[in-house]
């Protein structure tokens, strides 16, 4: 997509140094793990991939998840290096864990507010009142699965509901700052 254009990816276990380090050179920032969907598999190699990929290329762990899961996950994600949470947690039921995970430096994506059935606006005020650093907006393009996919009007709810004090945070400068990008005008991975 160009200059200031990040990506994420899934990749085996078996991916070698040097395909990660090809990788980190076009551009990607983070591998991700879909444990709402490939659950215990992904989550066997979860923390030696989180080490590996943070070392090597200084990338994050991307994760999908139900906020219903975090309690279990919560000490296993304490551990990890970097990490972020798509979709707002996805549900409330363990959103309390998601607080506590984004005050110890979680980070989380405003996206895929097609996919949830809560109100994306508290949502996104509570994790701001925890660490103002946290969130991120994305678009979650091409939202192949969502039950409504991206639209402007996602961008416009937040601009009209977050505190303006947040917005070159949220759409900005927290991006910037966990992609490392360098005056980058465009930080969603």
């Amino acid at each position: 997509m160009g200059e200031g254009f990040v990506g994420v990816t899934q990749l085996p276990a078996s991916v070698t140094d040097e395909e990660i380090l090809r990788l980190d050179a076009a551009g990607v920032r983070g591998v991700r793990f879909n444990l709402f969907r490939s659950g215990a598999e992904q989550l066997d190699q979860l923390e030696n991939m989180a080490y590996r990929v943070h070392e090597l290329a200084s990338w994050h762990v991307e994760l999908y998840v139900d906020s219903a899961d975090l309690p279990q996950l919560k000490s296993r994600l304490l551990s990890l290096p970097a990490y972020s949470i798509d979709h707002l947690g996805m549900s409330l039921e363990g959103f309390e864990t998601l607080l506590e995970l984004v005050e110890a430096g979680a980070m989380v994506k405003a996206c895929g507010f097609g996919r949830v059935e809560f109100d994306v606006v508290d949502a996104m005020r509570r994790l701001l009142a925890v660490n103002q650093h946290a969130l991120m907006f994305a678009t979650d393009l091409p939202s192949t699965r969502e039950k409504r996919a991206f639209n402007n009007s996602d961008i416009e709810l937040i601009i009209n509901n977050i505190d303006e004090i947040h917005h070159e945070a949220v759409f900005h400068l927290n991006a910037q700052r966990f992609y490392r990008l360098k005056n980058q005008a465009h930080a969603n991975g």
